[in-house]
């Protein structure tokens, strides 16, 4: 930062009599014998460390390059372990999401001149789970950050390289799935963060083929399956806002995979769902979201239909090209699709506010202070046209269900 140049700082001086080149001590200029006033004893100014050339100044905390301050010799001096490095970069990019196409490149590269060994793959691994899974709204930017590295890590150890590692690790909490929607509070919560890690995943990491082909991973797909049904077969409200939530990431994605399969998990999903909605004992608020999901679900997702068939449209052969994905509105009510440039932050920090689920925390509770019940404060009442196409529904699925 510029305090000022030399010249200007001279100005000064002579303006308040103090010349230039002697700023430790002060002398009461002699103005001739005109002058009869008697002359006065003035302190020593004070010599200032500051300095014209000083670096810029930034506030505690915020790092304008993390990878500037990370050299070689760091390493071999024994400055940083690698959970150090890894945790502090981790953590900038979690408080500077914006950072991440800057220095991801170099990131990377520090990595592969480091992470040699099978167990520093492994450290690697957990400590970038556990930031995504821990750490709230980092689920989107870790997802990114593993597929950057499963496709420019060097190392390929015999247990597995980057991306197996990662998904042996995923493969973990997977398997206890039944468990955990079963489990306490604190068990479904830690279950929840990952299952949305999961569906991140499924939407960033890109698989690529021999052909040179970019599709997503298969096996997460079956996976998102899997935990849908678990998180229905036991429909606390956690558990079924968590859906929800799942559904509203994917849904789209998942369906279309499915289709090309000629398959229609989707709609058994939706089955499943209405059967919530009749039958389980969750909140009436978390049946209303259930409601809207299938709503949802019944207009394509938002997608409008474009008169291009949608696997051959592009943005130069289809006017309405874009038109084909949902608008979202951000935190100031200004609408965006996928043909903003900003999409993916712009989505993912709708994805992050807090009014998506308004009476709710991530485990369900709800956010009114102690001792003050939401469900107290309502009227009990249905709106009555909501009330009205809670009942036609009711009786569809009912009488599909006799059939």
């Amino acid at each position: 930062m510029d305090f000022g140049s030399h010249s200007t700082l001279n100005e000064h001086l002579q303006k308040t009599g103090i010349p230039s080149g002697s700023q430790d001590k002060v002398s009461v200029i002699d103005s001739g014998p005109e002058v009869a006033e008697p002359q006065l004893a003035v302190d020593p100014v004070a010599t200032s460390n500051l300095s014209a050339k000083a670096p810029e100044f930034y506030p505690s905390g915020y790092n304008q390059n993390f990878n500037q301050n990370v050299t070689d010799s760091s390493f071999d001096d024994g400055y940083l372990t690698l959970a150090e490095y890894v945790q502090d970069f981790l953590n900038h990019l979690t408080e500077q999401p914006g950072c991440f196409e800057m220095e991801i490149e170099q990131f990377a590269e520090t990595l592969n001149g480091w992470v040699i060994a099978d167990e520093a793959l492994q450290e690697l691994v957990e400590l970038i789970y556990q930031q995504a899974t821990s750490v709230p709204n980092f689920s989107y930017m870790g997802a990114r950050l593993c597929n950057y590295l499963s496709h420019h890590l060097t190392i390929s150890p015999q247990s597995g390289n980057f991306r197996q590692l990662l998904l042996q690790r995923c493969r973990t909490e997977y398997e206890n799935r039944d468990e955990a929607t079963k489990g306490d509070e604190t068990t479904r919560k830690q279950f929840h963060a990952f299952v949305l890690f999961l569906a991140e995943l499924y939407l960033n990491l890109e698989i690529k083929g021999s052909k040179g082909q970019v599709t997503r991973a298969e096996i997460l797909q079956e996976g998102l399956r899997e935990l849908l049904n678990a998180l229905f077969s036991n429909p606390v409200d956690s558990n079924l806002i968590c859906a929800v939530k799942l559904l509203k990431l994917t849904g789209s994605v998942l369906e279309d995979a499915w289709k090309e399969k000629g398959k229609n998990d989707m709609e058994e999903i939706i089955q499943r769902i209405e059967n919530v909605v009749l039958d389980a004992n969750c909140s009436r608020d978390v049946k209303h979201m259930l409601l809207k999901l299938v709503e949802l679900r019944s207009s394509n997702w938002g997608r409008v239909h474009g008169t291009t068939p949608h696997a051959e449209a592009t943005p130069e052969n289809d006017p309405n090209y874009f038109m084909n994905e949902p608008t979202f509105y951000t935190s100031d009510g200004i609408p965006f699709t996928a043909a903003d440039p900003d999409y993916q932050e712009k989505y993912q920090e709708l994805l992050e506010r807090e009014d998506l689920f308004p009476y709710y925390e991530e485990n369900g509770a709800d956010l009114s202070g102690p001792g003050e019940l939401y469900f107290d404060e309502i009227d009990d009442e249905m709106d009555p046209e909501i009330e009205e196409a809670y009942e036609k529904f009711c009786l569809e699925s009912e009488h599909n269900r006799k059939q």
